[in-house]
């Protein structure tokens, strides 16, 4: 621990020589499972700390982190800082068998790493099969110059809204299922901060909601963050609005809406004056889901409170009677709370509701004109789908609803597998010590051109199975340092129609444009927005539609790009981008910090996250 203590020490005395006024933040993290008690049944949950949510990072930009993390759980477990860019320090990036090595049970690692150029809210995540259901917390990010510098008025309370998932199954199990061809699981509730809320209850008796207690009058900063690892959330406040200010951790141009869309992966900060009367109203969360054809899951709406103080006048809000008389009517019955007083509810987008969505992406425009690159080194098409292989490794088999294939998630074709090798990616790239005959590079563009959004396509059939055999490979791309990249994601109707949220690591990303249907260059093209667009580091790629995006290649390192919704990745909707290094120190990345466990061809205490869930399978229940 004494060595540990040094290092941290040694690494922060340099990065704080950059600015003297910058803080080093330390937390410990201790992952451990725990008993927690929801719908009359107990559950065993992985969690930080004890607690789910995990701990929030509270920091100023400019700040260094330091995590100590005390693995005392059964499960090998990485960390992923969302969004963070991780400027030169891929090794902190936190992907298991991609940048490190995961952090065996009964063993401590520490990231560290610097917080610059961003303001906002981010958040942490396992990024580990299914477990970010509960190993996940905010990351919140202020000002360098405090609060009096937001670009908006300053808030009387910032407060984090992390709308997730409640599983009562033995999540890398399901992880391991999914990706072995068995889709019939699904969480048993929605959460706001871990409440399930009063639309879920145990033999009569409601759970607990989050309530949120407002004064008259006063502005509240909320963080919304969406942890759930299946759905997109609608999120309306009865009798009040939102004014966006910022997403992933950019500030955007803010606009006032009543209803706020966020995709597993994205976050987004809001501002909300309490300004409806006195009393009692619901903060739904609603997913959103496909309609059909498209195969329909259970998901589940959920709800918390916002509720105004009593010990304040109930006159006390300005403009409520006209807030009310704008906004009441299209409010639903108002409904008695837990404490006898009337709660009301919001009306809410329906389940199958899409456009709205989609509307509420394509408001987002940068409140800065950032810099965007206008020469393009590289083009990319990415058609987004689900596909098949053959079992057990065969060449051939039959297609469609047939028991010879495994379904599987995939980029232009090929679905992502992980590597098989025991040194992880970014060692074996630093170090130059092999691997690449193993590799397969992410194609340009798909094998073939079709109707990407033909909705016969979403049923097994004769027309769908044309196109459904696929490949799976450790998939890469590798792009020279400062290369400018353009890419246009495609979603399909390939056995679904939905909507895919694309994170890309180390880097953000411009959104220069989205549409519904099949993407065209030759017009689309020409709706590029290179003046103000959105800084994202996940994009919503439409049901059904497109998105175009621009980044810049110059952080030097191996960096994941994947959907966040986790039954994708875990399908294999993943690639992995190699940046390599630039001419200069300040542009190449830096070796490993010093106590970086590397293998230097001798991993063989490590097995790959599937070997070690096969040998583990009998220690837990079965599903």
């Amino acid at each position: 621990m004494a060595a540990a203590v040094a290092i941290i020490v040694i690494f922060f005395l340099s990065a704080m020589a950059v600015s003297v006024a910058a803080a080093v933040v330390e937390h410990t993290f201790v992952v451990s499972q725990v008993n927690m008690t929801h719908l009359c049944k107990e559950t065993l949950v992985t969690v930080v700390n004890g607690q789910l949510p995990g701990p929030a990072i509270e920091i100023t930009e400019g700040d260094s982190v330091a995590v100590l993390l005390v693995n005392k759980s059964p499960y090998n477990i990485t960390i992923h800082w969302h969004g963070v860019k991780q400027w030169l320090n891929c090794w902190a990036d936190g992907v298991p068998m991609v940048t490190q090595r995961p952090i065996l049970p009964n063993h401590n690692f520490t990231y560290m790493f610097n917080v610059i150029g961003h303001e906002g809210t981010l958040w942490w995540h396992a990024h580990v099969p299914f477990l970010r259901a509960t190993l996940h917390g905010a990351l919140i990010i202020r000002p360098r110059h405090g609060a009096s510098s937001y670009p908006f008025p300053k808030p009387h309370r910032e407060v984090p809204i992390i709308i997730g998932d409640w599983w009562e199954l033995d999540l890398p199990q399901v992880g391991w299922n999914m990706k072995h061809g068995s889709f019939d699981f699904f969480a048993s509730g929605s959460t706001i901060n871990g409440k399930l809320g009063d639309l879920f209850n145990c033999s009569g008796v409601a759970e607990d909601n989050y309530v949120l207690d407002v004064e008259p009058g006063k502005t509240y900063l909320l963080r919304v963050i969406n942890a759930g690892l299946f759905s997109e959330f609608y999120l309306k406040i009865a009798g009040h609005k939102f004014t966006v200010v910022a997403a992933d951790a950019h500030y955007v141009s803010p606009y006032t809406t009543d209803v706020i869309a966020i995709a597993p992966g994205e976050t987004v900060d809001a501002l909300v004056v309490a300004n409806a009367p006195p009393g009692r109203f619901y903060m739904v969360a609603l997913p959103n889901q496909a309609p059909l054809p498209d195969t329909q899951t259970p998901e589940y709406t959920t709800r918390g409170m916002v509720q105004y103080s009593r010990n304040h006048s109930r006159s006390g809000a300005n403009g409520a009677a006209a807030l009310m008389s704008t906004h009441g009517a299209k409010e639903e019955e108002e409904e008695e709370g837990p404490s006898g007083d009337v709660a009301v509810a919001p009306e809410m987008p329906g389940h199958h509701d899409t456009i709205t969505s989609f509307y509420f992406h394509s408001n987002l425009t940068s409140l800065h004109h950032p810099l965007v690159p206008q020469r393009v080194d590289e083009h990319l098409f990415i058609v987004l789908g689900l596909g098949s292989v053959c079992k057990h490794g065969r060449q051939s088999c039959k297609r469609g609803d047939k028991n010879e294939t495994i379904v599987v998630a995939t980029m232009n074709n090929i679905s992502f597998q992980h590597p098989v090798a025991t040194t992880p990616l970014l060692e074996a790239h630093y170090y130059h010590t092999g691997g690449r005959n193993a590799m397969e590079e992410l194609p340009d563009q798909p094998p073939r051109v079709f109707n990407f959004t033909d909705l016969d396509l979403i049923p097994f059939g004769p027309k769908e199975m044309q196109l459904e055999p696929s490949s799976k490979a450790t998939m890469v791309r590798r792009f020279r340092h400062g290369a400018v990249v353009d890419m246009v994601f495609q979603s399909t109707a390939m056995l679904q129609g939905d909507s895919n949220p694309m994170h890309l690591h180390g880097h953000d990303m411009f959104l220069l444009a989205e549409g519904l249907g099949n993407y065209d260059a030759a017009k689309d093209m020409t709706r590029f927005n290179l003046v103000n667009p959105p800084v994202k580091n996940t994009v919503l790629v439409p049901n059904l539609g497109w998105a175009a995006i621009r980044f810049v290649a110059n952080n030097p390192g191996v960096w994941f790009m994947h959907c966040h919704y986790e039954f994708h990745l875990a399908m294999g909707m993943a690639t992995v981008f190699i940046v390599e290094d630039g001419t200069t120190a300040d542009t190449s990345l830096p070796p490993p910090p010093v106590d970086f466990p590397t293998c230097f061809g001798n991993c063989d205490n490590v097995l790959p996250y599937e070997l070690r869930l096969e040998n583990m399978k009998g220690e837990h229940n079965s599903i």
